[in-house]
């Protein structure tokens, strides 16, 4: 047989008349202000101290690991002439390379425009020195004279085309994914894509990666090209 508990009898609740209050500590309102300064303090230094860790230098864009080495890969430039991008090799340059299509309705021609701009706000005898790749996403469209009227247009860049197959590979790479979006037929539709730039530095390694929306900032987005210029990976 297993034994029961007794029910327990209810608690007998005081009346109105004879409960007694106890009320709680109340914390100063400037306790829990300056609780909160500090712990909001201690995540921000926590964050910048991470940040010192990856780059020394206070980049305006997202910083790389030290030693990120960028990928190498092959195409058709826009003036139909082979391509080979190799980084570490490119005669001193520093690199800002990004991915997008000549049907590009807004993000890649400003994309161009303001790396554009970034380039000619450098001194004169450093322009050289500074390179802008758009590796095409849409190689079944852009071919090489699209590429050359469209990047010309907006500066100095260079379109490359890359074959679909070593696409895939390149664009995994650097992270990078494309899907078409709005088809209305074989050649009649757009391309979600990563928008971002990523900045090589004549060593070919990683740097900085920018978004889209940090180009308009030009002034910031030029300190960082020319710290990468001036301080290659050793």
């Amino acid at each position: 047989m297993t034994e029961l508990s007794a029910p327990q009898p209810a608690a007998q609740v005081p009346s109105a008349d004879h409960a007694e209050t106890t009320a709680l500590p109340q914390r100063p309102w400037y306790v829990s202000a300056l609780l909160a300064v500090c712990a909001v303090t201690l995540l921000l230094a926590g964050a910048w101290g991470f940040a010192r860790l990856k780059s020394p230098y206070p980049f305006y864009g997202t910083a790389y690991n030290a030693d990120t080495s960028a990928s190498a890969f092959q195409g058709t430039d826009h003036n139909r002439r082979p391509f080979t991008f190799t980084p570490g090799q490119r005669g001193g340059k520093t690199t800002a390379l990004f991915f997008g299509f000549t049907h590009c309705p807004n993000i890649c021609p400003l994309s161009l425009a303001y790396l554009d701009k970034v380039r000619q706000a450098l001194p004169a005898e450093e322009r050289d020195r500074f390179e802008v790749i758009m590796v095409s996403v849409d190689p079944q469209r852009d071919t090489p004279e699209r590429l050359n009227a469209y990047v010309t247009f907006f500066g100095q860049a260079q379109g490359i085309n890359v074959p679909p197959e070593a696409l895939k590979d390149v664009a995994r790479a650097y992270g990078v994914s494309a899907q078409k979006a709005d088809v209305k037929g074989e050649a009649e539709y757009q391309i979600n894509h990563t928008t971002a730039t990523y900045l090589i530095d004549s060593a070919g390694k990683l740097r900085v990666l920018w978004d889209y929306t940090q180009l308009p900032q030009v002034d910031r987005v030029l300190k960082d090209v020319q710290y990468v210029m001036d301080h290659p990976t050793s």
